[in-house]
Protein backbone atom coordinates (compact mmCIF):
# COMPACT_ATOMS: atom_id res chain seq x y z
CA UNK A 1 0.00 0.00 0.00
CA UNK A 2 1.79 3.41 -1.62
CA UNK A 3 0.03 5.17 1.53
CA UNK A 4 2.02 3.37 4.16
CA UNK A 5 5.48 4.35 2.84
CA UNK A 6 7.07 7.02 4.66
CA UNK A 7 6.71 8.29 7.78
CA UNK A 8 3.21 7.81 10.30
CA UNK A 9 3.31 9.15 13.66
CA UNK A 10 1.80 7.92 16.52
CA UNK A 11 -0.35 11.17 18.02
CA UNK A 12 -0.41 11.57 21.58
CA UNK A 13 -3.38 12.57 23.22
CA UNK A 14 -2.98 15.87 24.98
CA UNK A 15 -4.05 16.65 28.01
CA UNK A 16 -5.52 19.91 30.30
CA UNK A 17 -4.10 20.23 33.52
CA UNK A 18 -7.00 18.87 34.97
CA UNK A 19 -6.34 15.43 32.89
CA UNK A 20 -9.71 15.97 30.54
CA UNK A 21 -9.23 16.05 27.04
CA UNK A 22 -7.79 19.37 25.17
CA UNK A 23 -9.46 19.25 22.00
CA UNK A 24 -7.74 22.58 20.56
CA UNK A 25 -3.92 21.21 21.42
CA UNK A 26 -5.13 17.91 19.57
CA UNK A 27 -6.14 20.14 16.33
CA UNK A 28 -2.36 21.88 16.33
CA UNK A 29 -0.73 18.83 16.98
CA UNK A 30 -2.38 17.08 13.62
CA UNK A 31 -1.80 20.77 11.50
CA UNK A 32 1.51 20.76 13.28
CA UNK A 33 2.24 17.34 11.95
CA UNK A 34 0.42 17.89 8.15
CA UNK A 35 2.57 21.07 7.90
CA UNK A 36 6.21 19.35 8.15
CA UNK A 37 5.37 16.76 5.74
CA UNK A 38 4.23 13.82 7.52
CA UNK A 39 3.04 11.00 5.59
CA UNK A 40 0.80 9.53 7.80
CA UNK A 41 -1.24 9.72 11.17
CA UNK A 42 -2.02 6.47 13.76
CA UNK A 43 -4.79 7.46 15.98
CA UNK A 44 -5.09 5.52 19.43
CA UNK A 45 -1.62 3.74 19.10
CA UNK A 46 -0.41 2.79 22.47
CA UNK A 47 1.37 6.60 22.29
CA UNK A 48 -2.15 7.86 22.80
CA UNK A 49 -2.44 6.69 26.21
CA UNK A 50 -5.49 4.62 24.80
CA UNK A 51 -5.53 2.33 28.02
CA UNK A 52 -6.50 5.52 30.26
CA UNK A 53 -9.08 7.08 27.87
CA UNK A 54 -12.81 6.45 28.47
CA UNK A 55 -14.79 4.63 25.47
CA UNK A 56 -16.36 8.80 25.20
CA UNK A 57 -13.37 10.24 25.12
CA UNK A 58 -11.45 7.61 22.44
CA UNK A 59 -14.70 8.79 20.40
CA UNK A 60 -13.76 12.22 20.72
CA UNK A 61 -10.28 11.87 19.51
CA UNK A 62 -10.99 10.27 16.71
CA UNK A 63 -13.87 12.96 15.62
CA UNK A 64 -11.06 15.66 16.20
CA UNK A 65 -8.28 13.74 14.46
CA UNK A 66 -11.04 13.03 11.63
CA UNK A 67 -12.24 16.73 11.46
CA UNK A 68 -9.16 17.88 11.49
CA UNK A 69 -7.44 16.30 9.15
CA UNK A 70 -9.84 16.69 6.16
CA UNK A 71 -8.85 13.73 4.31
CA UNK A 72 -5.46 15.39 3.73
CA UNK A 73 -3.41 12.15 4.90
CA UNK A 74 -3.94 8.79 5.66
CA UNK A 75 -5.42 8.18 8.78
CA UNK A 76 -4.96 4.63 10.64
CA UNK A 77 -6.86 3.35 13.55
CA UNK A 78 -5.18 1.45 16.52
CA UNK A 79 -7.25 -1.32 17.43
CA UNK A 80 -6.19 -3.83 19.62
CA UNK A 81 -7.08 -5.83 22.83
CA UNK A 82 -5.96 -9.08 24.65
CA UNK A 83 -9.57 -10.08 24.22
CA UNK A 84 -9.77 -11.12 20.35
CA UNK A 85 -13.70 -11.23 20.86
CA UNK A 86 -13.75 -7.99 21.99
CA UNK A 87 -11.94 -6.68 19.11
CA UNK A 88 -13.71 -8.70 16.24
CA UNK A 89 -16.72 -6.81 18.19
CA UNK A 90 -15.52 -3.50 17.33
CA UNK A 91 -14.30 -4.33 14.10
CA UNK A 92 -17.65 -5.32 13.33
CA UNK A 93 -19.26 -2.58 14.73
CA UNK A 94 -17.49 0.62 13.86
CA UNK A 95 -17.59 2.65 10.61
CA UNK A 96 -13.84 2.53 9.36
CA UNK A 97 -14.77 4.90 6.02
CA UNK A 98 -12.14 7.90 7.85
CA UNK A 99 -9.20 5.09 7.60
CA UNK A 100 -6.86 3.53 5.47
CA UNK A 101 -5.73 0.79 7.55
CA UNK A 102 -5.66 -0.47 11.10
CA UNK A 103 -2.97 -0.91 13.48
CA UNK A 104 -3.53 -4.36 15.82
CA UNK A 105 -1.11 -5.18 18.63
CA UNK A 106 -0.60 -8.48 19.44
CA UNK A 107 -2.10 -9.84 22.53
CA UNK A 108 -0.42 -8.52 25.84
CA UNK A 109 -0.34 -10.12 29.15
CA UNK A 110 -1.44 -13.59 27.95
CA UNK A 111 1.38 -14.44 26.54
CA UNK A 112 -0.23 -16.77 23.69
CA UNK A 113 2.03 -19.46 21.89
CA UNK A 114 2.67 -18.50 18.06
CA UNK A 115 -0.30 -20.38 17.46
CA UNK A 116 -2.56 -18.46 19.43
CA UNK A 117 -0.93 -15.23 17.90
CA UNK A 118 -2.01 -16.58 14.73
CA UNK A 119 -5.25 -17.59 15.32
CA UNK A 120 -5.83 -13.82 16.87
CA UNK A 121 -4.57 -12.52 14.31
CA UNK A 122 -6.52 -14.83 12.18
CA UNK A 123 -9.67 -13.52 13.63
CA UNK A 124 -8.68 -9.90 13.29
CA UNK A 125 -8.18 -10.13 9.49
CA UNK A 126 -11.54 -11.52 8.84
CA UNK A 127 -13.59 -9.53 10.62
CA UNK A 128 -11.51 -6.43 9.72
CA UNK A 129 -13.53 -4.33 6.74
CA UNK A 130 -10.35 -2.83 5.58
CA UNK A 131 -6.80 -3.43 5.50
CA UNK A 132 -4.62 -5.04 8.95
CA UNK A 133 -1.15 -3.71 10.15
CA UNK A 134 0.06 -6.08 12.62
CA UNK A 135 1.85 -4.52 15.55
CA UNK A 136 4.96 -6.11 17.66
CA UNK A 137 6.29 -4.68 20.50
CA UNK A 138 7.83 -7.71 22.68
CA UNK A 139 8.56 -4.85 25.26
CA UNK A 140 5.26 -4.05 25.78
CA UNK A 141 2.86 -7.30 24.76
CA UNK A 142 6.04 -9.76 26.84
CA UNK A 143 5.88 -11.90 23.44
CA UNK A 144 7.82 -11.71 20.63
CA UNK A 145 5.79 -12.78 17.10
CA UNK A 146 8.15 -14.34 15.18
CA UNK A 147 8.73 -13.75 11.53
CA UNK A 148 7.53 -17.09 10.83
CA UNK A 149 4.67 -16.32 12.38
CA UNK A 150 3.91 -13.08 10.55
CA UNK A 151 5.25 -14.61 7.18
CA UNK A 152 2.42 -17.12 7.84
CA UNK A 153 -0.53 -14.71 8.69
CA UNK A 154 1.04 -12.48 5.55
CA UNK A 155 0.52 -15.36 2.99
CA UNK A 156 -2.44 -16.55 4.71
CA UNK A 157 -4.84 -13.57 4.28
CA UNK A 158 -4.45 -10.74 1.34
CA UNK A 159 -5.24 -8.32 3.66
CA UNK A 160 -2.83 -8.37 6.78
CA UNK A 161 -0.75 -6.11 4.45
CA UNK A 162 2.05 -4.65 6.70
CA UNK A 163 4.03 -5.44 9.80
CA UNK A 164 4.78 -2.50 12.64
CA UNK A 165 7.99 -4.33 13.80
CA UNK A 166 9.17 -2.97 17.42
CA UNK A 167 11.35 -5.55 18.61
CA UNK A 168 14.10 -3.12 17.78
CA UNK A 169 15.97 -6.26 16.23
CA UNK A 170 17.37 -5.56 13.25
CA UNK A 171 18.33 -9.18 12.38
CA UNK A 172 14.51 -9.99 13.04
CA UNK A 173 13.31 -6.93 10.56
CA UNK A 174 16.19 -8.00 7.63
CA UNK A 175 14.40 -11.85 7.91
CA UNK A 176 10.79 -10.48 7.32
CA UNK A 177 12.32 -7.75 4.61
CA UNK A 178 13.98 -10.90 2.96
CA UNK A 179 10.87 -13.57 3.51
CA UNK A 180 7.91 -11.88 3.64
CA UNK A 181 5.40 -11.48 0.24
CA UNK A 182 6.65 -9.12 -1.98
CA UNK A 183 4.04 -6.45 -1.58
CA UNK A 184 3.97 -6.67 2.35
CA UNK A 185 5.25 -3.53 4.21
CA UNK A 186 7.83 -3.78 7.17
CA UNK A 187 7.30 -0.86 8.96
CA UNK A 188 9.82 0.24 11.74
CA UNK A 189 8.35 1.06 15.15
CA UNK A 190 11.71 1.86 16.63
CA UNK A 191 12.39 5.63 15.99
CA UNK A 192 16.57 4.60 16.76
CA UNK A 193 16.81 1.70 13.94
CA UNK A 194 14.32 3.42 11.39
CA UNK A 195 16.97 4.37 8.82
CA UNK A 196 19.16 1.28 8.92
CA UNK A 197 15.55 -1.14 8.21
CA UNK A 198 14.46 1.36 5.66
CA UNK A 199 17.76 1.45 3.66
CA UNK A 200 17.20 -2.71 4.35
CA UNK A 201 14.18 -2.38 2.45
CA UNK A 202 12.07 -1.09 4.93
CA UNK A 203 8.37 0.92 4.14
CA UNK A 204 9.18 3.83 6.81
CA UNK A 205 8.08 3.91 10.11
CA UNK A 206 5.26 4.84 12.46
CA UNK A 207 7.45 7.11 15.34
CA UNK A 208 7.09 8.83 18.35
CA UNK A 209 9.85 11.12 17.52
CA UNK A 210 8.63 12.28 14.41
CA UNK A 211 5.70 13.63 16.18
CA UNK A 212 8.29 16.16 17.53
CA UNK A 213 10.33 16.90 14.98
CA UNK A 214 8.58 15.99 11.55
CA UNK A 215 10.47 17.67 9.18
CA UNK A 216 13.84 16.39 10.01
CA UNK A 217 12.49 12.98 10.65
CA UNK A 218 10.42 12.94 7.74
CA UNK A 219 13.06 14.08 5.11
CA UNK A 220 15.58 11.30 7.00
CA UNK A 221 13.06 8.73 5.69
CA UNK A 222 12.78 9.84 2.64
CA UNK A 223 16.20 10.41 1.91
CA UNK A 224 16.48 6.66 2.87
CA UNK A 225 14.01 5.13 0.60
CA UNK A 226 15.54 7.18 -1.70
CA UNK A 227 18.90 4.84 -0.93
CA UNK A 228 20.48 8.77 -0.33
CA UNK A 229 22.63 7.03 3.18
CA UNK A 230 24.89 9.68 3.86
CA UNK A 231 22.98 12.67 3.36
CA UNK A 232 20.30 10.39 5.74
CA UNK A 233 22.52 9.60 8.26
CA UNK A 234 23.50 13.39 9.27
CA UNK A 235 19.86 13.55 10.28
CA UNK A 236 20.22 11.15 12.15
CA UNK A 237 22.62 11.70 14.62
CA UNK A 238 21.26 15.06 14.77
CA UNK A 239 17.90 13.35 16.25
CA UNK A 240 19.56 10.73 18.05
CA UNK A 241 20.01 12.41 20.92
CA UNK A 242 16.59 13.03 21.16
CA UNK A 243 15.25 9.86 20.72
CA UNK A 244 17.12 8.63 23.34
CA UNK A 245 15.95 11.59 25.57
CA UNK A 246 12.07 11.26 24.54
CA UNK A 247 11.99 7.30 26.01
CA UNK A 248 14.19 8.05 29.04
CA UNK A 249 11.59 8.13 31.45
CA UNK A 250 8.93 6.64 29.52
CA UNK A 251 6.50 7.07 26.51
CA UNK A 252 4.56 9.47 25.68
CA UNK A 253 5.95 11.43 28.80
CA UNK A 254 9.03 12.56 26.97
CA UNK A 255 7.63 13.70 23.75
CA UNK A 256 4.93 15.62 25.39
CA UNK A 257 7.79 17.61 27.21
CA UNK A 258 8.92 18.37 23.50
CA UNK A 259 5.63 19.32 22.88
CA UNK A 260 5.28 22.04 26.28
CA UNK A 261 8.45 23.21 24.11
CA UNK A 262 7.15 23.87 20.96
CA UNK A 263 4.19 25.74 22.67
CA UNK A 264 1.66 22.69 21.03
CA UNK A 265 0.27 21.64 24.11
CA UNK A 266 0.93 20.57 28.34
CA UNK A 267 3.08 17.93 29.34
CA UNK A 268 -0.06 16.34 31.74
CA UNK A 269 0.39 12.26 31.38
CA UNK A 270 -1.88 10.54 33.31
CA UNK A 271 -1.19 7.96 35.84
CA UNK A 272 -0.14 5.72 36.26
CA UNK A 273 2.39 7.42 33.99
CA UNK A 274 4.10 10.80 35.67
CA UNK A 275 6.24 13.53 33.81
CA UNK A 276 9.87 13.73 33.36
CA UNK A 277 11.96 15.04 36.05
CA UNK A 278 13.14 18.51 36.14
CA UNK A 279 17.28 17.19 34.45
CA UNK A 280 15.38 15.89 31.46
CA UNK A 281 12.99 18.39 31.16
CA UNK A 282 15.48 20.85 31.08
CA UNK A 283 17.36 18.93 28.36
CA UNK A 284 14.94 18.29 26.04
CA UNK A 285 13.33 21.80 26.21
CA UNK A 286 17.44 22.56 25.39
CA UNK A 287 17.70 20.64 21.98
CA UNK A 288 14.03 21.59 20.95
CA UNK A 289 15.44 25.16 21.10
CA UNK A 290 18.20 24.40 19.48
CA UNK A 291 16.56 22.39 16.56
CA UNK A 292 14.03 25.34 16.05
CA UNK A 293 16.51 27.97 15.13
CA UNK A 294 18.95 25.46 12.83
Amino acid sequence: MQSLFGTGVALVTPFKKDFSVDVEALKAIVNFQIDNGIDYLVVLGTTAETATLTKEEKELVIKTVVETNQGRLPLVLGVGSNNTQEVVAELKARDFSDFTAILSVSPYYNKPTQEGIYQHFKAVAEASPIPVILYNVPGRTASNVLPSTIIRLANDFKNIVAVKEAAGDMVQAMKLIQHAPKDFLVISGDDMITLPMVLAGGAGVISVIAEGFPKQFSEMVHLGLNKKADEAYKIHYLLAEAIDMIFEQGNPAGIKEVFKALGLSENTVRLPLVNVDENLAKRLHDFTNKIAIM
